[in-house]
């Protein structure tokens, strides 16, 4: 169940970070520190959005 939980909390992070990324991408500039920013976003919010629904597919509940 924990794993569950944890898997759920990383999914909405990731789906966070990716929207972050496409609110900078609407509002940027043409400044290379918006597309760095823009980049990490991204990366690090489907690493996060993968990851949780990796863990939420792969673990199994546990019926008392």
């Amino acid at each position: 169940m924990e794993k569950k939980v944890f898997g759920i909390i990383l999914t909405i992070l990731g789906i966070a970070g990716l929207i972050a990324a496409a609110v900078n991408f609407v509002n940027s500039s043409s400044g290379s520190y918006n597309i760095k920013m823009i980049t990490v976003y991204g990366i690090l919010g489907l690493i996060f959005f993968f990851t949780g629904v990796g863990l939420i597919r792969t673990t199994k509940d546990r019926s008392l």
